[in-house]
């Protein structure tokens, strides 16, 4: 698809600083027309990247990059000019009120478990807009992540909590960012996304690759581990049907280890995978929980194997 420049410069309109507070990323200083940020792209102690407000233009002092919203998001999501015009598209579309001085009201425990979920039908005939951006602290939510037995430390070193509406209805959720800008939601009565795209996170170690189905076995992954993050390159499919979109990146490495859904589709994913990156590089982890639906479901049956076992008193009750 061909986007002409009249279309490309309307998207450049948007708000970089808007832009940044969608994804948690704040000033660390500022100074009226403009604000000091630290590079969301490398290891920056000093605060170096420049947002101009009123030109609506950035500078990494510190890289000697720069340039439009357009070259920001391809920058920070290492992504092509059609991938960032998509996830621009998409964040065009939804509402993003990080600063709106009209906050969602609050919801309660109790209330979450008889409304905060909309119904699957409603949620795909209307389009999801976000409402608000937050580290990720609701009870209800952490809650929920607990009773998964994923560890609530580790799951805010990767995800927010979204506030969102479907149909004109408030809603929340845990929230995955994906590499379209989308998110992934996932509360204890709901599974859904705002875009449909895979996730991947880069590290060090760029031999090897770990894949997983979905955010919430990736999490347990890091939870079994105790790792706040991977050693290793990973992706997150938020969807097998997502596999064509990893595969270039996957096929980058040496060695590959797949942990996927025990089930018929986890099996056809990682023979796809074997047959794009070969036989030998491929390590199927599938059988370290054998006999489980898929690694949380491994990772809830251990932890409840390890609980204490509550004894039973002798003595009688007085009369």
């Amino acid at each position: 698809m061909q986007y002409n420049n009249m279309y490309i410069k309307e998207l450049n309109k948007m708000s970089i600083k808007d832009y940044l507070a969608s994804r948690g990323i704040h000033p660390v200083k500022n100074h009226g027309y403009y604000g000091m940020y630290r590079s969301p792209f490398r290891e920056d102690t000093n605060a170096s990247l420049k947002v101009d407000y009123n030109k609506n233009l950035w500078i990494d002092f510190g890289s000697n990059e720069g340039g439009t919203l357009i070259d920001l998001v391809m920058r920070i999501n290492n992504c092509s000019l059609k991938q960032a015009i998509y996830a621009l598209k998409f964040q065009n579309h939804t509402t993003v009120n990080q600063y709106n001085s009209t906050t969602v009201q609050q919801q309660n425990t109790s209330s979450f478990h008889v409304k905060n979920y909309p119904d699957k039908q409603e949620a795909s005939q209307q389009a999801i807009a976000i409402l608000k951006i937050q580290p990720l602290n609701n009870q209800a939510l952490i809650d929920y992540l607990n009773e998964r037995y994923i560890n609530p430390y580790i799951a805010r070193q990767h995800c927010k909590e979204i506030h969102y509406t479907v149909n004109n209805k408030e809603y929340f959720a845990i929230g995955f960012q994906n590499e379209a800008g989308g998110w992934e939601l996932r509360s204890k009565y709901f599974k859904g996304c705002t875009s449909k795209d895979i996730s991947i996170i880069r590290s060090e170690d760029m031999d090897t690759c770990l894949i997983f189905e979905g955010f919430m076995d990736y999490l347990s992954f890091l939870t079994m581990k105790n790792l706040n993050a991977p050693r290793q390159d990973t992706v997150i499919l938020n969807s097998i049907h997502n596999l064509s979109k990893a595969m270039d990146f996957i096929k980058s490495h040496k060695q590959v280890y797949t942990y996927l859904d025990n089930d018929e589709s986890g099996w056809r994913t990682t023979q796809a995978i074997k047959a794009n990156c070969g036989e030998d590089a491929v390590s199927d982890q599938s059988a370290h929980y054998a006999g489980y639906k898929d690694l949380n479901d491994y990772l809830s049956a251990v932890k409840q194997a390890q609980k204490p076992v509550k004894k039973q008193s002798n003595l009688k009750p007085k009369l």
